[in-house]
């Protein structure tokens, strides 16, 4: 008499991870730390950053073209928009071009700063381009919050140049924080809760914590992105969270700069990239 078979396991859902570049392996990592029996496709499209100085359309269809890839080529179930510009802008073609659930990292942060915030003010600090777009304001009034946003564009070279815990760096966000609380001060705001609008600042998550007023939380918006998969994905990949098992894969590909992204990804990843496969997705 054969003894009964024991019942087949699902295969992991496999997550599709989209930034423009690398930064967004921020957002990577810390799905990896809720979900490490999932399967990661993560897509840099270093080729054609920064995206903030294109237009909207060419946006949408840079985005709208990776997102593609990640879905039909890579088998991804679920996609994360792991980029600021992307997300504020694109987020719509996305969810067009792709028949699968798509989260945004915008989105996350305000609802984590409206959790997190009782006087409802808040700060916003990003890059030019995400701040131009106004999307983390038009997110955080959505929720009934009041937000000022500060565009910190030194910030992202000095991540890439490795200076996560540097006096120069320091000092730097030292300066910007001055000048947004005095901004706020200006409006009559009480702000308590800080979000970091650009998926290198949580490298600088220390540095930042140190220099806000006490009282005002900061908001990591890949690790406030994470959570909000987790609720995504309604359990199916949830499953995979406490189990034991096989080591997590992870796929990286980039569109352009290779050798960068695997000299610099670890920093972000906290953990070998592995060979990044080089893709062209076309103009």
């Amino acid at each position: 008499m054969s003894s009964p078979e024991a019942p087949t396991r699902p295969a992991p859902p496999t997550i599709g991870v989209f930034d423009s570049g690398f930064g967004g392996l921020t957002v990577l990592r810390a799905l990896v730390q809720r979900l490490p029996r999932a399967r990661f496709a993560f897509l840099g499209d270093t080729a054609r950053l920064p995206y903030g100085s294109k237009s909207r359309r060419t946006i949408a269809r840079y985005a709208a073209q990776s997102a593609q890839f990640l879905v039909r080529e890579q088998g991804a179930e679920f996609l994360v928009i792991a980029c600021n510009t992307a997300s504020a802008l694109a987020l719509d073609a996305i969810q067009d071009a792709v028949p699968v659930p798509v989260l945004g990292v915008i989105e996350p942060g305000a609802a984590a700063a409206r959790a997190a915030s009782r006087s409802g003010d808040v700060l916003v600090v990003a890059t030019d381009a995400t701040v131009q777009s106004r999307a983390y304001s038009a997110a955080c009034r959505a929720l009934g919050l009041r937000a000022i946003e500060k565009a910190c564009p030194l910030l992202v070279p000095l991540v890439e140049e490795g200076w996560t815990a540097h006096p120069v760096t320091d000092q730097v966000i030292r300066i910007y924080l001055d000048e947004l609380n005095a901004e706020a001060a200006a409006q009559g705001l009480r702000p308590d809760a800080l979000v970091l609008g650009c998926t290198h600042y949580p490298l600088l998550r220390p540095l930042i914590e140190r220099a806000v007023p006490p009282g005002v939380k900061v908001i990591d918006s890949a690790e406030s992105t994470a959570e909000a998969a987790m609720r995504l994905f309604n359990g199916r990949a949830a499953q995979f969270a406490q189990s034991t098992g096989p080591e997590t894969e992870i796929r990286c590909f980039a569109t352009d700069s290779v050798e960068k992204f695997e000299r610099l990804g670890s920093r972000f990843l906290e953990r070998p990239v592995g060979s990044v496969e080089l893709i062209d997705l076309g103009g």
